[in-house]
C-alpha cells in the first residue's frame, strides 16, 4: 500500500515538472501569463473604483433596522470577493482570446481555478463569522478548492471512491463516508439552526405552556428526522434495508425499553392535559417534592429550596397521586395561629388582626380577606387562627408565616395586648398537719 502511494505521489511530482517546463518553454504559455497578469491589475483597478461606489450606494445609516436595511448590510458582507470574481471573470474572457490564438489555454485555466481558490479563502476568511461554518470553510471548502486549483480534484474523488472500507456484511467506500461527515455537519448544524428558531417562534405564541413545550418538542423531532433521512441518501444507504434492520432491532430492544416507552407517553400526556407544567411546586406520594424546572420525554426535574434536583419518571405522575400546589400560579391558602392572654377583650381580635395581615403586600384579598377564627381554650391564653390567601408558597424566597407573625406580634403589642406562656402553680404540704403552700 506504502509503495503504490509513494508511485502515484512520484507520477504526479513528474507530471507536474512536466507541465511546468512545458509552461515556461513555450510562447503560448508566456502569452497566458501576460494575460493573467493583466487581467489581475484590471480587477484590483476595478474593484478600487467599485467598491466605494457600492458602499455608498448601499450602506444604510447606523441606526436603521429595516428589513430592506438588514438586506443590504448582508450585500456588503460580500465585497471581499469582487476582487477574485472580477480577476476570474476577465481571465475567462482572456481564456477564448488565447485559446482562438493558439489553441491552448492550460495556463490561463490554472490560473482561473487560482482565483477561485483565492474566492473560497475570501470567503473562509473574512465572510462568514458563524464559527461553525467558518471552520468547515476554513478545513473542507478551502483545501477542495486548493485540490480544484491543482486540477487534481478529480483523482483524488475517484481514489477515494476506489477505496472500500467493509463494516460486517456492508461496505461504504472512503468518498462516502467523507460525503456523510460533510453533509452530517452540515445539516446538523442547519437542524440546530432551524429548530432554535422554531422554539424561538412558538414560544411568542398564545398557547398554553404545555402545549408550547410540546409543539417544540414535535418540530424538533420532525427537522432532525428529516435531516437524518436526507443524510441516508446523501450516503448512499438504501432505507429500505434500514427499515428492515430498525424493526429487528425494534422488536428486540421492545421488552427491555416498554419502561422508556411508558415514561415518554405519561410525557406527552403530561403536555398534552397540562395538569402539571414548568414552574408548578408538586408533592408525589413517594414524599418528592418540589418545582417543575424542566420537563423531558423520559422524566420530569423537581428542584428543591435548597437547590437539589429529583429527576422524577413521568409515568409516576400518571400512576401516583399527585398535589400540585400552585396550578400554573393559583393562589394557596395559609394559616399561622397565636394565643392571647385570658385577661384580653377577645371581642377586639379578629378586627384588630385582620387589618394588620391583610397590610402584607403579599397577601390577597380575593378569593377572601384575612379571616381571624377563635380556636379553643388553652391552658395559658385564648388560641386564635388567622388564615389568609396568597400567590405562591411559603418557602424559599417568600416568608409569609413568619412575616405575619411579625404583624401579629406588634398589632398585639401596640394594643397592649399579653401574649401569653405557660404558668404552673405548685403546691408543697409541709409538716405532719397537712397544711398546704403554694408556690
Amino acid at each position: 500500500m506504502a509503495s503504490n502511494l509513494m508511485e502515484t505521489a512520484q507520477g504526479y511530482l513528474q507530471q507536474g515538472v512536466d507541465i511546468a517546463q512545458n509552461w515556461l518553454l513555450t510562447p503560448a504559455a508566456w502569452s497566458q501569463f501576460a494575460i493573467l497578469i493583466l487581467a489581475y491589475g484590471a480587477a484590483v483597478l476595478a474593484n478600487r473604483i467599485i467598491t466605494p461606489k457600492i458602499k455608498a450606494v448601499l450602506e444604510p445609516a447606523e441606526d436603521a433596522t429595516s428589513i430592506i436595511t438588514k438586506a443590504r448590510r448582508f450585500v456588503l458582507i460580500f465585497l471581499p470577493l469582487l476582487l477574485p470574481l472580477l480577476a476570474y471573470g476577465l481571465t475567462a474572457i482572456g481564456e477564448q482570446v488565447t485559446r482562438s490564438l493558439f489553441g491552448s489555454g492550460a495556463v490561463i485555466a490554472f490560473g482561473k481555478r487560482v482565483f477561485l481558490f483565492l474566492a473560497a479563502r475570501a470567503l473562509a476568511n473574512k465572510i462568514i463569522q458563524e464559527p461553525f461554518l467558518r471552520t468547515l470553510a476554513k478545513y473542507i471548502l478551502v483545501p477542495l478548492a486548493g485540490l480544484y486549483a491543482l486540477g487534481i480534484l478529480d483523482d483524488v474523488s475517484a481514489f477515494l471512491n476506489e477505496t472500500q472500507v467493509n463494516l460486517g456484511n456492508i461496505q461504504f467506500s472512503v468518498m462516502s463516508i467523507v460525503r456523510g461527515l460533510i453533509a452530517g455537519s452540515l445539516l446538523f448544524w442547519a437542524g440546530t439552526w432551524s429548530n432554535s428558531h422554531t422554539a424561538t417562534y412558538i414560544d411568542k405564541q398564545p398557547m398554553r405552556p404545555a402545549i408550547r413545550q410540546l409543539s417544540a418538542k414535535a418540530a424538533e423531532a420532525m427537522i432532525f428526522g428529516v435531516a437524518f433521512l436526507l443524510l441516508m441518501n446523501i450516503m448512499g444507504i438504501s432505507l429500505s434495508s434500514l427499515a428492515i434492520i430498525g424493526g429487528a432491532v425494534g422488536v428486540g430492544l421492545g421488552f427491555g425499553l416498554q419502561k422508556i416507552a411508558s415514561n415518554f407517553i405519561s410525557g406527552v400526556i403530561l403536555l398534552l392535559e397540562g395538569q402539571a407544567t414548568v414552574g408548578d411546586y408538586v408533592e408525589l406520594d413517594g414524599g418528592e417534592a418540589g418545582k417543575i424546572i424542566k420537563m423531558t420525554a423520559r422524566a420530569t426535574i423537581l428542584e428543591t429550596f435548597d437547590g437539589r434536583w429529583i429527576v422524577v419518571p413521568n409515568e409516576d405522575f400518571i400512576t401516583t397521586r399527585v398535589v400540585n400546589y400552585s396550578d400554573s400560579g393559583s393562589a394557596n391558602r395559609l394559616e399561622v395561629e397565636f394565643s392571647v392572654s385570658y385577661d384580653t377583650d377577645i371581642n377586639k381580635i379578629p378586627d384588630l388582626i385582620s387589618k394588620a395581615v391583610a397590610a402584607h403586600p403579599g397577601v390577597l384579598s380575593e378569593p377572601e380577606e384575612p379571616d381571624v377564627e377563635l380556636r379553643g381554650f388553652g391552658e395559658s391564653g385564648i388560641d386564635f387562627g388567622v388564615e389568609f390567601w396568597v400567590e405562591g408558597l411559603d418557602d424559599g424566597k417568600n416568608k409569609y408565616s413568619s412575616d405575619v407573625l411579625f404583624l401579629i406580634w406588634n398589632a398585639l403589642k401596640a394594643e397592649g395586648i399579653e401574649i401569653p406562656y405557660p404558668r404552673r402553680v405548685i403546691e408543697m404540704r409541709s409538716g405532719d398537719d397537712g397544711k398546704l403552700s403554694e408556690a
